[in-house]
């Protein structure tokens, strides 16, 4: 059995989450402050997943991955975004393996499927697991992501969105930011993002 717990981090309030399993625990995007959060509820963590590379969803990854010795896992397109000093993160490019698009992770028999849908970002990605898809800044709660920030893409945004029309309607979706929702209750909204970013 597992439990998911959930902790809104940093500025920007992004969810960090924990996959607890009595074998080890799987980190999901860990934010600012996020190690403190994973120290208190983790004594073993396998492995880091980001759903994309902007720095709130991964501020503590080499903090993390050093604490508990862990592996991390990043789309590939955006492994380049975890190496820019800027905004004062430690970059963690140097230890990121890249993920493919429905590539496939098990750690002691948890499966975790990536899912590509760009826009957001050039790697942004939905993380499959169970019945649940850890959709980053792809889909919200009545909302999608940005597609105005620097290396979005609002074409591919459109893209994204025409793909996840083939969602499995009874998933959860556990955002980056804000509350969980369904995808059967985000899908009837998608068309009038598409037309709404195509007009912009």
């Amino acid at each position: 059995m597992y439990e998911i717990l959930v902790r809104p981090c940093g500025d920007y309030a992004t969810n960090c989450y924990i996959v607890k399993h009595e074998l080890g625990d799987i980190v999901i995007d860990p934010g600012k402050g996020a190690l403190s959060f994973i120290k208190e509820n983790s004594s073993k963590v396998l492995a880091i997943l980001n759903t994309h590379g902007h720095h709130d969803h991964i501020w503590d990854n080499k903090l993390v991955a050093q604490e508990f010795n862990a592996l991390l896992y990043t789309p590939k397109d955006d492994i380049f975004m975890l190496k820019n000093p800027f905004y004062g993160f430690l970059p963690s490019d140097d230890i990121a393996i890249a993920v493919e698009d429905k590539e496939e992770l098990v750690f002691n028999g948890l499966k975790f499927t990536f899912h590509h849908f760009a826009g957001h970002t050039p790697g942004c990605s939905m993380i499959e697991f169970d019945d649940v898809y850890f959709s980053g800044d792809f889909l919200f709660e009545r909302s999608i992501g940005r597609w105005d920030f620097e290396f979005s893409n609002a074409d591919d945004m459109v893209n994204s969105l025409e793909k996840a029309k083939n969602l499995k309607d009874d998933f959860y979706l556990l955002p980056g930011h804000g509350n969980q929702t369904k995808v059967s209750l985000e899908k009837p909204h998608f068309d009038s993002w598409i037309r709404y970013i195509k007009q912009c």
